[in-house]
């Protein structure tokens, strides 16, 4: 059994099968997330996984100190491409954004020591049987999106946070029955999910 959600389109069930929920300790993958997730603010996540390539492509593969070094102009060529969400928000919001990280990964050494922080290391397990279970924030999630937000990023709701929790492995939430959260829990000691 697959999570329900993913069963709309091969690439869903791909992405569920091989990346959602797979515990990141790359910071370039923890950016691209972060990049995703805000762009998908309003959007369904099918629309983000069909221009991702794009975003790679025009995001310097997802090299924060590459983008945080866009300037206006570049800005400017990157809201005529129709191969990403042309909302000057959240382009800009990305730029600023991988400012934000890079004074993050200073701090911390890196971001995956930033935002593994908030789960003591290891995944959360949640045991959630339908999808009307999941939850779209937890507390976690408010208080990652309130500490991002106070170091300057945007785009960071809880709700987003959230999501880049759950796409990011720092929470298990594929269902009780889905075969996914069997193999991934067992990678890891379990933890009870907070909420």
């Amino acid at each position: 059994m697959r999570c329900d959600w993913c069963l709309g389109s091969e690439a869903y069930v791909r992405y569920h099968d091989e990346e959602w929920g797979v515990p990141v300790h790359d910071d370039r993958v923890l950016f691209e997330f972060l990049v995703l997730e805000g762009a998908q603010a309003g959007l369904s996540w099918s629309t983000i996984l069909t221009k991702r390539a794009n975003y790679r492509r025009l995001f310097a593969d997802f090299d924060a100190a590459r983008v945080a070094r866009f300037t206006p102009a570049r800005v400017e060529r990157l809201l005529a491409d129709p191969g990403i969400v042309r909302n000057r928000l959240k382009v800009e919001g990305t730029v600023r954004n991988a400012r934000a990280f890079l004074a993050v990964q200073q701090e911390f050494g890196s971001f995956d020591a930033y935002v593994w922080q908030f789960v003591d290391g290891r995944p959360l397990q949640s045991r959630w049987r339908t999808l009307r279970e999941v939850p779209a924030r937890t507390a976690l999630s408010d208080a990652l999106s309130k500490d991002l937000k106070r170091r300057g990023f945007t785009f960071v709701g809880s709700t987003i946070m959230y999501a880049f929790m759950q796409a990011t492995g720092l929470v298990n939430d594929h269902l009780a029955g889905c075969f996914r959260r069997r193999e991934l829990a067992a990678m890891v000691p379990p933890v009870t999910a907070r909420r």
